[in-house]
């Protein structure tokens, strides 16, 4: 099945939930919206599963108008962030649900159930009722129901947001090598990056009802075509300063000049805003190029493995990503350094027109 989204608008009093969406998602394809909350990926899903109507705009399947098609008439399943099994039934009869529905016999129930509570590794807590259960086989429980119809669509909304740490690592990995064996479009929502780069496939990122960019996960994260993907798809958000080009060189707002080589070489005159990934800065000199820059510390969060130094220079506030526990003063001075040929830079119509080659963006951990 192919799924096509086709000029996709949703107003609601007024309001523009999704605006102007079009794009098209393959058979057995992993696509991951990512965006911040209230972006409209719920709602985007919601229209893809048929749940309500777009205000304009066509969805088809196999070229198909299903725009206005009822959700009990398509072949989809979505799984939400809440837990959502129902509390009387036990585990086997929670996933085997949608099958009794369709009239699937018992034997062919027995063998989807089984075959699915394996694939999500509960096939020893079938006998449970879902109060018994972890957060995790709670959520396991909820996707093995969603799978289990071998649905043509399967929409998963932020299905991990509400587990602990360890399990959404293990899910993480998991989830798309589970999907892998089966003709399936799934679309999964997210607004965490590191998480979309986890789960690979195709990457929607979203923004106020707009589709910023869709693409290659990997390709979008490499070349965000827009300032505002840039910042969506960076955690923390990409560092951003005023730049302009004249005489042969690129001078930052910051006062610092860099020379324009390597793939910044071909900018013309004019006004740019450049970027730079907090992991891409550090507090020690990597190479000649390396840019020294002063700002004074405001925060230091320890994360156990890795630290965020945010500084404040020149009216700004930048974030360092530093691998290790360290322990800044607040308010002191502190030196770093901008090696420009991780620099992103975007036009005045904030658009990406430079980007660093994906083997120098890969030199530190994504």
């Amino acid at each position: 099945m192919t799924l096509t989204l086709e000029n996709i608008t949703k107003t609601v009093g007024g309001e523009t939930h999704i605006d102007d969406v079009s794009m098209t998602l393959e058979p057995g394809s992993f696509n991951v919206l990512l965006g911040r909350t209230l972006a409209g990926k719920t709602s985007l899903m919601r229209m893809m599963a048929g749940l309500e109507p777009p205000t304009s705009g066509r969805i088809l399947v196999n070229d198909a108008d299903v725009t206005g098609m009822a959700v009990q008439k398509r072949n989809v399943a979505m799984v939400y962030q809440q837990f959502i099994n129902y509390p009387s039934m036990n585990v086997y009869d929670n996933i085997a649900s949608p099958l009794k529905l369709q009239g699937v016999d018992k034997a062919e129930i027995e063998k989807r159930v089984r075959e699915t509570a394996e694939l999500m590794h509960i096939e020893h807590l079938l006998d449970r009722l879902p109060q018994e259960l972890s957060g995790g086989q709670q959520q396991r429980t909820a996707m093995a129901r969603a799978m289990v119809k071998d649905c043509t669509l399967l929409l998963l909304d932020e299905p991990l947001v509400n587990l602990d740490y360890k399990l959404r690592e293990e899910l993480r990995e998991e989830i798309p090598n589970l999907l892998a064996k089966r003709d399936t479009i799934v679309v999964y929502a997210t607004t965490e990056p590191m998480e979309a780069l986890l789960l690979g496939g195709k990457c929607a990122v979203m923004h106020e009802g707009r589709v910023t960019q869709f693409g290659p996960t990997t390709e979008v994260y490499h070349n965000p075509a827009y300032v505002e993907t840039g910042l969506i798809f960076s955690d923390p958000p990409i560092n951003l300063l005023k730049a302009e080009v004249r005489d042969g060189a690129l001078y930052l707002a910051s006062g610092h000049q860099v020379s324009l080589s390597g793939h910044l070489a071909d900018l013309g005159n004019g006004n740019y805003t450049v970027g730079v990934r907090a992991n891409h800065l550090s507090v020690e000199q990597e190479n000649a190029q390396c840019v020294a820059m002063q700002g004074q510390v405001e925060l230091a969060e320890i994360t156990g493995s890795e630290t965020f130094v945010h500084v404040h220079f020149n009216d700004v506030s930048w974030v360092i990503q530093e691998e290790g526990v360290h322990n800044p003063r607040l308010g002191e001075a502190t030196t770093f350094y901008l090696d420009p040929n991780r620099l992103f830079a975007y036009d005045a119509d904030d658009r990406l027109v430079a980007a660093p080659p994906s083997e120098i963006q890969n030199g530190k951990a994504a």
